[in-house]
């Protein structure tokens, strides 16, 4: 026998040793019919495991049944079989589809499962031929072509890709897309005559699109005939000086000649042309800035002075001031510079978020707290979805020591939580909300921010230590405490302040031996450790016998918090007292 998983039931196979056939009769037509109809209940009512034992006895009585072939098929392409290599199981699965088509070939669920069992298993040449027997039966049905396309062009037999599109411009007429796909194709295989033919026809077609003209030109420059490409150009451009296509493809012939000059002379009728869209003069500013970065010895202030120009026209835009930011920074230009660029871009849209929040980050990493809730305070203007903003200004006020104004931060924030929010960034929401509400003495309310964080990201290092340390102090779910701390530790060993908490939470659950084995290596991992981690190591060492060394760290623990009056009554008794 084998057992196998479908679908969270276990099904147990039967090894057939073989079938004794004998031939039709109507007594053994009515069982099959009658098990089949029994294999389909149980197969409703979720029991596979008896429907799977019906199905094989169905082919057991009746081998050509195509239905039960069928049936069996998609049990066995839904298996697990942790024990059997998965081909044996994709084999019975194609070979009983194959057996359903071969008896019912008309039937288009067969052939459907089928063409998706050969493409699951990258049977792509099995499945075309299944795909081109669909469609000959119903050739109403012109997705069929699509997939096809796919699948040769996936094969890289492009002759048959382009036989495919041919019946596609048959069915719906010729089209500027089937035309420029063809096109393509043929100049992937290198066949520049039907390349070049295939346009053609689109301008035979459509004598004054000069888009169609201008394609031309470019086919005939990428397949080697330039001075009919350049004689083309010239014709458009007399007709249309702006024309923006024309303009490129014109740059490209003067690049690929090597006339530098005249390249950059079009790149600034391009880019400078009011007709140009915004749009166009961006990606002409990209490839600019990629050649640019291409040459050897590349000289960034060419692409600086085409900004320039372009930002000194009237109603400069800000995606392209942004552009311009964005290149500084990639070639590494002064920080404050950089910082210029950015508020200029604020200065064109105050709502473009993206600038701002690189001016939020650079004043991060200034630690300039003020800069950061102003630059967030008008962000919530502009930006009000935008939960970065909250989150950076509730970390700026966190630093400052401004609780209120952090919490108000965090708390509006969350407001604008969405499913499509990071993970990351709303669990810490969460976590320095719950640390701020701690501070403000609302514990439930902390607590409750805690498993909100942890909710969105189970792994919240911070999170689970600050979690598990109030939880002890609370002296509440200690059993839960000792796991969330535990798995602090378990991430970061050498963390003295994780070590600490574990160490905390062992001794609140009164296990002093292990709680000082924690202890002490947080000692040992920190040079200078604060006033709290040295009165909890007095406080364990006591416990466990060692009262000159406990006295020892209360000492030490009582420079650091000279107003502790728990801590003077342990060093005068020399004993641990509960606060």
């Amino acid at each position: 026998m084998v057992l196998v998983l479908f679908m969270g039931s276990m099904i147990t196979i039967t090894a057939q040793t073989g079938v004794a056939m004998s031939s039709p009769t109507a007594n053994t037509a009515r069982e099959y019919d009658i098990l089949f109809h029994e294999a389909m209940l149980e197969r409703q009512r979720e029991h596979h495991d008896a429907a799977f034992d019906l199905l094989n006895r169905c082919l057991e009585i009746k081998p050509d049944a195509s239905e039960a072939c069928f049936f069996l098929a998609l049990y066995y392409s839904e298996m697990e079989a942790p024990s059997y290599q998965d081909s044996t199981f994709v084999k019975k699965t194609l070979a009983l589809l194959e057996r359903a088509v071969a008896i019912e070939p008309g039937n288009a669920t067969y052939m459907e499962h089928l063409y998706s069992a050969y493409i699951s298993n990258r049977q792509y040449d099995n499945a075309i031929t299944v795909l081109e027997q669909m469609y000959e039966a119903d050739k109403g049905r012109v997705e069929l072509l699509d997939m096809l396309y796919r699948l040769y062009a996936h094969a890289e037999d492009y002759e048959r890709a382009v036989s495919v599109l041919d019946r596609k411009e048959l069915i719906d007429g010729p089209s500027e897309a089937l035309t420029l796909e063809k096109c393509r194709l043929y100049i992937t295989m290198d066949d520049a005559d039907r390349a070049i033919s295939e346009v053609r026809l689109l301008t035979e077609r459509y004598p004054y699109d000069l888009r169609y003209r201008t394609l031309l030109a470019n086919t005939l420059l990428v397949t080697n005939n330039d001075e009919e490409a350049y004689n083309i150009l010239s014709q458009v451009l007399d007709a249309d000086a702006g024309n923006v296509s024309a303009q490129q493809v014109l740059r490209n012939y003067y690049l690929r000649h090597g006339d530098e000059e005249a390249a950059d002379s079009v790149n600034h009728v391009i880019l400078l042309n009011p007709s140009t869209s915004v749009s166009d003069k961006i990606d002409q500013m990209r490839r600019i800035i990629i050649e640019n970065i291409q040459q050897q010895g590349s000289d960034s202030t060419v692409v600086l002075t085409l900004f320039n120009e372009l930002l000194a026209q009237p109603n400069p835009d800000a995606d392209i001031a942004e552009l311009r930011a964005v290149y500084m920074q990639l070639i590494q230009m002064p920080e404050d510079s950089i910082t210029q660029a950015f508020d200029y871009v604020l200065s064109l849209n105050p709502a473009q978020a993206s600038a701002r929040l690189v001016l939020v980050q650079q004043a991060w990493q200034a630690e300039d707290d003020d800069r950061i809730i102003s630059l967030c305070q008008e962000a919530r203007q502009y930006n009000p979805e935008e939960m970065a903003f909250y989150y950076y200004q509730g970390m700026a006020y966190f630093r400052q020591h401004d609780v209120d104004n952090a919490l108000e931060a965090f708390s509006n924030g969350i407001g604008v939580i969405n499913e499509d929010s990071s993970p990351e960034i709303v669990s810490d929401f969460y976590a320095v909300m719950g640390d701020l509400l701690h501070q403000k003495g609302r514990v439930n309310e902390a607590f409750a921010a805690y498993d909100s964080c942890l909710h969105w990201k189970a792994d919240n290092i911070g999170c689970l230590n600050n979690y598990a340390y109030y939880l002890s102090l609370q002296n509440q779910r200690l059993d839960e405490a000792e796991r969330m701390s535990y798995i602090t530790v378990r991430a970061e060993p050498r963390n003295t302040t994780y070590l600490d908490t574990y160490a905390w939470i062992l001794f609140m659950q009164q296990r002093y031996a292990e709680s000082k084995v924690y202890i002490d290596q947080a000692l040992q991992n920190d040079d200078d450790p604060d006033a709290v981690i040295l009165e909890h190591a007095g406080d364990i060492h006591a416990l466990c016998g060692d009262t000159e060394g406990a006295v020892t760290y209360w000492e030490r623990a009582l420079v650091g918090d000279p107003q502790n009056k728990t801590l003077k009554k342990k060093i005068k008794r020399k004993k641990y007292i509960r606060k």
